[in-house]
């Protein structure tokens, strides 16, 4: 090799590496910071891709009483608890899916369901998240309540129509204090939502 090449090389080498960082620091910021988890804009772009597969299963989760941690064992206690659950959550869905945190105590997922076992699965997630977080005190803990859908239940919906199908089972799940809840088969409980925050305490059924 002549120093002609050489010389051409080197800013060749240059772009790469520069390359590089910017490529480490966007994925940087679609990670939050505190989970480690994808952001929503991140899991969404991801989410939408896995439910091309008929064995997707989309799941929300949301932690309860999650104030209560906080204003009794400090915002410390509370994002050990935030980070603790994101790794659990992550472990369960695996590597084949998605995880996000979609702000405040509130996580999404997509997991392909290879086995048909997605019910039991979660049902022992739900165990595994009412656990301790790790490092922290034994009242450190709450539950975390689970909704959740099949894709191929509701064939053509997209990722919106699907988390709002979840988050009615969540919120079912959480009226009721109890395990995963998976979403009906037919319409949406509450037809007339248009965002996915519908399945929220502070919103009603409409009459009947």
């Amino acid at each position: 090799m002549n120093a002609l090449d050489l010389l051409t090389l080197v800013p060749l080498a240059g772009w790469a590496a520069h390359v590089a960082v910017l490529r480490r620091g966007l994925t940087r910021a679609r990670r939050d910071p505190l989970t480690g988890l994808w952001t929503r804009d991140a899991f969404t772009r991801k989410a939408r891709r896995l439910l091309r597969d008929r064995r997707a299963v989309v799941v929300l989760a949301d932690v309860d009483h999650f104030k209560q941690i906080n204003d009794t064992h400090g915002h410390a206690a509370g994002d050990a608890l935030l980070a603790s659950v994101a790794r659990r959550l992550a472990h369960a869905t695996g590597p084949d899916g998605v995880c996000g945190r979609l702000g405040g105590d509130e996580f999404a997922a997509v997991l392909l369901d290879k086995d048909g076992s997605a019910a039991d699965l979660l049902a022992l997630l739900h165990g595994v998240l009412a656990r301790p977080a790790e490092g922290q005190p034994a009242e450190v803990a709450t539950t975390v309540s689970l909704g959740w859908v099949r894709a191929a239940d509701h064939s053509g919906e997209g990722l919106s129509a699907l988390l709002g199908r979840a988050d009615e089972a969540m919120y079912e799940a959480k009226r009721a204090a109890h395990g995963p809840v998976r979403a009906p088969l037919g319409r949406r409980l509450w037809h007339g939502l248009t965002t996915r925050r519908g399945g929220r305490r502070d919103v009603h059924r409409p009459a009947a």
